[in-house]
């Protein structure tokens, strides 16, 4: 695999989760028959929902993972505590949108300085998931420190076990699809998920989009694995309602992944916030450059194995 494909499918994952994310932002906390009556088929970002965002605005989901990516990119690699100030400094910023868990997780840092909270049952969102992508991309090649630092972040805001299967799960897919893989090659990786935790069957599909992190997962692999391209993909996930922002963005993540940035219609790239655009870019460009210092050599295929 050459260096331009694996920046292709890089890049398409970073701008597809953005584009997930402000489509799915209007459309959110929506029920699927709200929407069809509303939008019929919703396919156009165009801003507005709960949050009232302007055209091509994005939430937390991109907005976290632009930050956990600075924080990368700005220490060399990793160092939790500077993610850690860079997540406060976020959320003193009084951003547009801030989930319950991650906003409890931060003030925590806060007062009392501690990078990780304790095991908690109503750790099961889906915060810590839709932020992973920086750790993903720069990550590549590197198994064992995709793992320590996908934890760590997690585990700022979100101790609990099926939160973090579901973060490792979607990065080691994301990491195999920028490398050259198939939707076929993540399919050993979403068997063994549900393997270990059974709450994550999603065949048949339950038909739920809720922000608990099986639900979350359910629905992106459902449509992710069901659909050819990154449209069909995408719009699927989002015409489920519910947390659409955060489905949206983890879906258009694994379809960017898999079918590269040219994949994405034009019409929602022009749509997203410029200067996202700017940051993602630039993001994606360094974070694989970490990697290439840190990883295997750029063009690694990771094992079809789980």
């Amino acid at each position: 695999m050459d260096t331009q494909e694996l920046h292709n499918r890089a890049l398409g994952a970073y701008l597809g989760l953005a584009v997930g994310d402000a489509l799915g932002a209007t459309v959110e906390f929506m029920t699927p028959r709200e929407i069809r009556h509303q939008y019929g088929v919703h396919d156009k970002i165009i801003g507005g929902g709960w949050l009232k965002l302007k055209a091509g605005q994005v939430t937390d989901d991109t907005e976290m993972s632009l930050v956990l990516g600075r924080a990368i990119i700005e220490s060399g690699g990793w160092n939790l505590k500077a993610v850690a100030d860079a997540f406060a400094a976020w959320l003193k910023g009084k951003p547009i949108d801030v989930g319950n868990t991650c906003r409890r997780g931060i003030r925590r840092y806060l007062l009392d300085g501690s990078l990780a909270g304790p095991p908690n049952p109503g750790d099961a969102g889906n915060g810590a998931c839709m932020r992973n992508l920086p750790v993903a991309l720069a990550t590549l090649g590197n198994a064992e420190a995709f793992t320590q630092w996908t934890l760590e972040q997690c585990h700022f805001t979100h101790h609990h076990p099926l939160s973090d299967a579901a973060t490792l799960t979607l990065g080691r897919m994301v990491q195999r699809l920028v490398c050259g893989g198939s939707l076929e090659d993540c399919l050993p990786l979403a068997a063994a998920l549900v393997e270990a935790h059974p709450e994550f069957s999603f065949d048949p599909y339950p038909g739920r989009a809720s922000g608990y992190i099986v639900d979350t997962v359910q629905t992106v692999l459902h449509f992710f694995l069901t659909t050819d391209s990154f449209a069909d993909c995408v719009v699927g996930v989002v015409n489920q309602g519910d947390d659409a922002d955060t489905t949206g963005a983890l879906a258009g993540m694994l379809a960017g992944a898999a079918y590269g940035v040219s994949a994405i219609p034009t019409r929602w790239l022009k749509s997203l916030d410029a200067e996202v655009v700017r940051h993602i870019e630039r993001q994606t460009d360094a974070l694989l450059g970490i990697a290439s210092k840190h990883g295997q050599p750029v063009g690694w295929v990771p094992p079809t194995g789980t």
